[in-house]
């Protein structure tokens, strides 16, 4: 088996664990086509059927689930033997893949990849916006970023960005000077209100504490959208109340094209982390991005 390619054994690995080609083909910046033409000639070099594949979905065989479990291991000790000559250099190089949360990729990462960047120009640095959790391994990235309720225990996380963030209810003063101003979270429930719905189709309830006394509510929906301008501007027309990070309306809140309510009943919440597995051996891009993150 000594004419098995050693990049098709890597494409079958990843999309074996991604059970699909077209997430490992947008990942990796080539076509599903050349990973199918990779993956059928690793089959035809070695006369066993890997994977099963279908329209709608890829699975490894018995012998393709086999193949992956012993073959995990090695690809990752030869990524860890090839990247440990990256600690020989000066600066290292390679890409850094990271999965990070529409919130994070807006408000944390900008003032972070810059000076990051300018500090290692040997790293390429791809980042995919997912509001879902992820298994970052199995998708293909280095680390994912998110909130600590969404972290696995497994990881090792490491704080990234502010560490202290809240949401704000808000709304144009055309929009209260016809309703009136909630002054009780139950209140929103006779108001009209922007909802965002994720992609995963889920639409979440208004969270409200003080003093302990925690209420969530599931208000009436005037305007749905998965695009948070589309959600601001909606509010800005005065079409109804917008739940959001505040970091998304901060320039609306000080011009006073939008006004927010219910401050007090809004609590501060942690920060986001960077989160990566606890393994022997870390991508130098990786250790560059959690050092720099370390220092500042």
């Amino acid at each position: 088996m000594s004419d098995v390619d050693l990049a098709d054994l890597d494409a079958f690995a990843a999309v074996a664990r991604a059970r699909s080609f077209r997430s490992v083909a947008r990942l990796r910046g080539v076509s599903a086509s050349t990973l199918s033409e990779a993956l059928r000639r690793l089959e035809s070099r070695l006369g066993v059927r890997l994977l099963n594949r279908t329209t709608r979905s890829v699975t490894p065989t018995e012998a393709g689930q086999r193949l992956l479990e012993r073959l995990g291991p090695a690809l990752s000790e030869v990524a860890a033997a090839l990247d440990a000559v990256n600690g020989f250099r000066d600066s290292p190089t390679g890409t850094l893949r990271l999965n990070v949360p529409t919130a994070v990729a807006r408000l944390v990462m900008p003032p972070i990849i810059g000076p990051f960047l300018s500090a290692h120009p040997g790293i390429v640095l791809e980042v995919t916006t997912e509001d879902s959790f992820v298994d970052v391994l199995a998708a293909g990235f280095d680390a994912g970023i998110r909130y600590d309720e969404r972290l696995e225990k497994d990881m090792i996380a490491v704080p990234i960005g502010p560490r202290a963030q809240r949401f704000v209810v808000a709304g144009a003063p055309a929009y209260f000077a016809t309703h009136g101003r909630p002054t009780h979270p139950k209140d929103i429930l006779n108001h009209a209100c922007i909802r965002h719905r994720f992609a995963s189709g889920v639409m979440h309830a208004w969270e409200f504490e003080r003093d302990g006394e925690v209420i969530k509510i599931t208000p009436t929906a005037r305007v749905i959208a998965n695009s948070i301008d589309l959600e601001v501007a909606a509010a800005i027309q005065g079409l109804g109340l917008i739940a959001t990070f505040e970091g998304f309306v901060e320039q609306e809140l000080k011009s006073g094209v939008l006004e927010p309510v219910l401050v007090d009943w809004l609590q501060p919440f942690s920060g986001p982390f960077l989160y990566y597995p606890s393994r022997r051996h870390m991508p130098a891009p990786l250790r560059a991005f959690v050092d720099f993150i370390k220092k500042r």
